[in-house]
C-alpha cells in the first residue's frame, strides 16, 4: 500500500507529531508521513497498532481534533458531504434578491476601494480553506469571462495530480478551470464542485465582484486573486469517537494543517502577500492557544507578507461551557461545585473537556439523571478508566492527565456514550490544598450534538472556538451593522489564561453572499480578510510597508477600530472595537487619532 492509499484509507489514522518522524520509522514499520515544516508532520499510521502506540497520557495529544463550519442553520448533509438539492435550489433562489453594501460601508471598505487609495486587493491572494469553490459563478471570474482563481486543490478528488509532497487530492490549475468555462458541462473538465456554498460564500464576501449581467455583487478584495482548498470529510473512526452526526461537515486538524502549507507556498515575500481565511472551529481544547492547529497557525502567521484570520465562532449563546471556583480555604464545607448538564432525548453521545490550573487536584463524582453515582474519581492520575451503570445504558470513559504535554495544564475528557436524558450532575471537589481553584469545561459545538446538551450555569465568556485564540492571527468576532449591536451567539473573550482576545469585531449578520443572506462569525472572518487583503496591497504590493504580516496588520486594525464611550476595551465581546479599514489610513495620514 503506497502512502496515497494510507492517507485516504480508513484503516489509517491521521495524526499530527512535532519530533522528527525518523525515530518512529523501524524495520517493518507500517508509517507513512508529510512534513509540515516548523518542526511538524502528519502521520499515517495503522488504526490497530496506533491505539497501542498513542495510549495512555499521549492520546489526547496525537487525536486530531475536528473542525465545523462557524455558520449558522448551513444545512444539512447526506453521508457523503453533500447538500440536498432542494436547499442548494433554495439559496439560488434567494441570491437573486438585493445585495446590501452596507457592511462594507460600516467596515469602511467601500471608502477605499476607490479614489485615491484603490486599494482593491489587487496583486495579494486570498486563500479560502473550507469546502470548495463553484468556480463556474461571475462573481469569481474576470471582465473577459476569465477566472480570478489560481488554483483549487480538491482533497476529495484522487485521479489528478496533487500537490507536490501532499500525495492525495487533485490540484486544477487556473488553465484548466478556463478551459472548463468555455465548455458546455465544465464538470467534466473540473469535477471540483462546492456542495454546502459555504467557501463560495466566503470567497465572495472577501473577494467577490460583479455577478455580471447588471447585477450588482462586490466583495471586500474584488480584484485579488483567489485559491481554494477544499477540504475532506473527518474518517469515521473520529466521527465515533466524537459522537458526530453523520450528516454534519467536520474536517480534521491535520487537512487543515496541510491545506494551511499548500496555501503558504504561494506567498512571495515582498512582493505578493497571502491572507488565509478559516472559517471553522471547534470547543475541544484548552482554550489559550496550544493546540497543533494554534500552534502552527502562529508559526505561518509570523512570516512576512503573511496573515492569518480566524472566525471566532458562534458559542456564545450556546451554554456549552462553564467556568468553576472551589474556595481555597481548607476546612471550608461548600469546597464543592455542581456542574449540572441537561440532555435532551436524542443525544447519542458527546465529548466534555474539564480543564484545571497547576498545582491544583480535584476530585469528580458523577451521579446521572436516575440517581446512580460513581464514587469520586480522582483526576490527575494519568490513566483511562470506563464506567457502566446498572440500570442506564450510559457508558462514561474517563481519561485523565495530570500534565497534558501541549499545554502543561491539567486535562480530563469525559466521553459519555448513549446518555439518559436529564440532568447529569458532575460534583468538582478539592483533592487536598487548592491554590487557585478555578476550572473550566466544554462540550462540543452546537452542529457536533445530536440534540440539545448544555449546561445550566453556563459561562458566556471563554466562548471563542479554537484556533481563534492562537498567537499571531487576527481573531474576529460578530456583529450585527443594521443597529451596530454585538450578535448574542457570537463567541467571547477572554483566553482561559487571560490573552487579549477577540482583537475586533465585524459585520456577520445577515450579509450578502453569492447564495443570498447568511450569517456567521466565518462571514465576519472573510470580511475582515478582505479588508487585509487590502491593506497588503497598500503595503507589501505598493511598497509602502514591505516587512507587514499578521501582527503589524492586527494592531493597525486595532488602531483604526471604531470605539464607544460605553464600553470599556479591550472587550470581552469587541475586542478593541468595530472594524473600519477607512479609519487605518486615517490614523496613518494622522487625519484622527487611533
Amino acid at each position: 500500500m503506497d502512502c496515497r492509499d494510507k492517507i485516504l484509507s480508513d484503516d489509517y489514522v491521521d495524526i499530527v507529531v512535532d519530533f522528527p518522524v525518523d525515530i518512529l520509522m523501524t524495520e517493518g514499520s507500517d508509517i507513512c508521513y508529510i512534513p509540515l515544516g516548523e518542526g511538524y508532520s502528519v502521520i499515517y499510521d495503522k488504526l490497530l497498532t496506533a491505539q497501542n502506540r498513542w495510549r495512555g497520557p499521549y492520546q489526547y495529544r496525537f487525536t486530531p481534533k475536528v473542525y465545523g463550519l462557524m455558520e449558522l442553520d448551513i444545512g444539512s448533509t447526506d453521508s457523503k458531504g453533500q447538500v440536498r438539492a432542494a436547499q442548494l435550489a433554495s439559496d439560488r433562489i434567494v441570491a437573486q434578491e438585493p445585495f446590501d453594501p452596507t457592511p462594507l460601508i460600516s467596515s469602511g471598505i467601500l471608502s477605499v476601494q476607490r479614489d485615491p487609495l484603490n486599494l482593491t486587493g489587487r496583486g495579494c491572494i486570498f486563500c479560502c480553506i473550507d469546502t470548495g469553490v463553484d468556480y463556474t459563478l461571475p462573481v469569481f471570474r474576470n471582465e473577459d469571462g476569465t477566472t480570478r482563481i489560481l488554483a483549487i486543490w480538491d482533497q476529495t478528488i484522487q485521479d489528478g495530480p496533487s500537490p507536490e509532497e501532499l500525495n492525495f487530492g487533485t490540484i486544477f490549475t487556473r488553465e484548466q478551470i478556463n478551459e472548463a468555462l468555455l465548455t458546455e458541462d465544465p464538470y467534466s473538465v473540473v469535477p471540483s464542485r462546492d456542495e454546502l456554498g459555504h467557501g463560495s460564500a466566503l470567497a465572495g464576501v472577501a473577494a467577490g465582484s460583479s455577478l455580471g449581467n447588471g447585477t450588482l455583487y462586490l466583495g471586500a478584495a474584488p480584484q485579488a486573486d483567489i485559491l481554494v482548498v477544499k477540504l475532506k470529510q473527518c474518517k469515521p473512526y473520529l466521527r465515533q469517537y466524537f459522537f458526530l452526526p453523520e450528516d454534519v461537515p467536520a474536517y480534521t486538524e491535520a487537512d487543515i494543517m496541510l491545506a494551511i502549507r499548500y496555501a503558504d507556498s504561494f506567498a512571495d515575500t515582498f512582493k505578493r502577500p497571502v491572507v488565509i481565511c478559516l472559517g471553522v472551529g471547534t470547543n475541544m481544547g484548552d482554550h489559550n492557544g496550544n493546540s497543533f492547529l494554534s500552534r502552527y497557525l502562529s508559526c505561518m502567521g509570523g512570516y512576512r507578507s503573511r496573515v492569518m484570520v480566524v472566525a471566532g465562532g458562534n458559542e456564545g449563546n450556546a451554554a456549552h461551557h462553564f467556568f468553576g471556583q472551589i474556595p481555597t480555604d481548607l476546612g471550608r464545607l461548600d469546597s464543592y461545585r455542581d456542574v449540572e448538564v441537561r440532555v435532551a432525548e436524542g443525544v447519542n453521545g458527546f465529548i466534555m473537556e474539564f480543564w484545571g490550573s497547576v498545582p491544583d487536584l480535584f476530585n469528580i463524582t458523577i451521579r446521572s439523571p436516575g440517581g446512580e453515582t460513581i464514587p469520586p474519581i480522582r483526576l490527575g492520575v494519568e490513566g483511562e478508566n470506563t464506567y457502566r451503570f446498572i440500570y442506564e445504558r450510559t457508558v462514561i470513559t474517563v481519561q485523565s492527565v495530570l500534565v497534558e504535554a501541549n499545554t502543561g495544564e491539567q486535562l480530563v475528557i469525559f466521553r459519555v456514550g448513549q446518555p439518559t436524558a436529564g440532568i447529569w450532575n458532575f460534583r468538582v471537589s478539592a483533592a487536598g490544598q487548592l491554590y487557585n481553584g478555578s476550572f473550566h469545561m466544554w462540550l462540543p459545538i452546537t452542529d457536533f450534538l445530536t440534540a440539545d446538551c448544555y449546561f445550566l450555569s453556563p459561562d458566556p465568556y471563554t466562548t471563542l472556538t479554537e484556533p481563534s485564540m492562537a498567537d499571531r492571527v487576527i481573531c474576529v468576532s460578530t456583529y450585527n451593522d443594521a443597529n451596530n449591536s454585538f450578535f448574542l451567539e457570537s463567541g467571547r473573550g477572554f483566553a482561559r489564561m487571560g490573552q487579549i482576545c477577540p482583537d475586533i469585531a465585524a459585520p456577520g449578520v445577515n450579509i450578502s453572499t453569492v447564495y443570498g443572506r447568511r450569517t456567521g462569525s466565518s462571514l465576519a472572518a472573510a470580511l475582515t480578510a478582505g479588508a487585509a487583503a487590502q491593506f497588503m496591497q497598500w503595503a507589501v504590493v505598493e511598497g509602502n510597508s514591505l516587512l507587514a504580516e499578521t501582527e503589524e496588520v492586527r494592531n493597525y486594525f486595532i488602531q483604526g477600530a471604531v470605539r464607544t464611550t460605553e464600553v470599556s476595551y479591550p472587550s470581552r465581546e469587541w475586542g478593541y472595537g468595530r472594524l473600519n479599514l477607512r479609519r487605518v489610513f486615517d490614523v496613518l495620514a494622522g487625519v484622527t487619532g487611533g
